[in-house]
């Protein structure tokens, strides 16, 4: 059974979709989130009651600070288990790193798939502060340095002063786990300023065009990613 859009989801549903999938590899989450809720309500309970005011006035602030402090909790502590149960679905999937990518905040424009070859390894490319970074990921990492490598080559002939990064996923030596890619791209060093990215994000377009589009080869990649990185931002 192939998974929901979440573009065509309520927010409710995306929730309760994203609690699914979470709940599927972290079992332990439910009990998580009630716990954190009694005790993050506690904390909220008590300071309200401790606010100015007497009888009333104290149960009032002591159950607002209750609700408050459980519901804020228990959201933090969800958003961090759905990203962590997210990148381990990901983890060895065809073009995961590629859905990873759009976990990214604003800011960041990424393209999937602009280089692959028949064996699945992948080439995808993000602009950003850092630059250019062209993200490798598949089942040779010899074959994926040298599309990386390819891919430099073509990008320099466009961008000749735009910094190019290059990263490779896996959990091998110098590569980069899945569950770390984005973090490690929001680490890079800031080297291009945003009026900067738009006139990259133009060049890059001619590059496209001169060798059409690459589709995303066939396997089982989340299409729940959307739905999920929304839930984490609060949209």
């Amino acid at each position: 059974m192939s998974e929901l859009d979440p573009s065509t989801m309520s927010r409710t549903q995306q929730m309760r979709e994203a609690f699914k999938i979470t709940r599927s590899v972290d079992p332990t989450l439910p009990l998580l989130l009630a716990a954190t809720f009694v005790v993050c309500g506690a904390v909220g309970f008590v300071l309200g009651w401790l606010m100015p005011g007497t009888g009333l006035f104290n149960w009032v602030f002591g159950i607002l600070g209750l609700v408050l402090f459980g519901v804020l909790g228990t959201l933090l502590i969800f958003s961090r288990r759905a990203q962590k149960a997210a990148y381990s679905r990901l983890e060895g999937q065809t073009g995961g790193a590629a859905s990873a990518l759009t976990m990214l905040r604003r800011g960041w424009q990424n393209t999937p798939a602009v280089g692959f070859d028949k064996n699945q390894n992948l080439v995808h490319r993000v602009v950003g502060p850092p630059g250019v970074v062209l993200v490798g990921e598949g089942t040779s990492p010899s074959r994926v340095r040298a599309l990386l490598a390819a891919e430099r080559r073509k990008h320099q002939r466009v961008l000749p002063d735009t910094p190019i990064n290059e990263i490779v996923v896996g959990n091998g030596e110098g590569e980069t786990p899945i569950k770390s890619l984005n973090s490690t791209l929001t680490k890079m060093k800031r080297q291009v300023k945003p009026y900067e990215i738009t006139d990259i994000l133009n060049r890059l377009k001619a590059l496209d065009a001169t060798r059409g589009t690459l589709p995303m080869p066939k396997g089982p990649v989340p299409t729940s990613m959307k739905g999920m990185r929304q839930n984490m931002r609060g949209r």
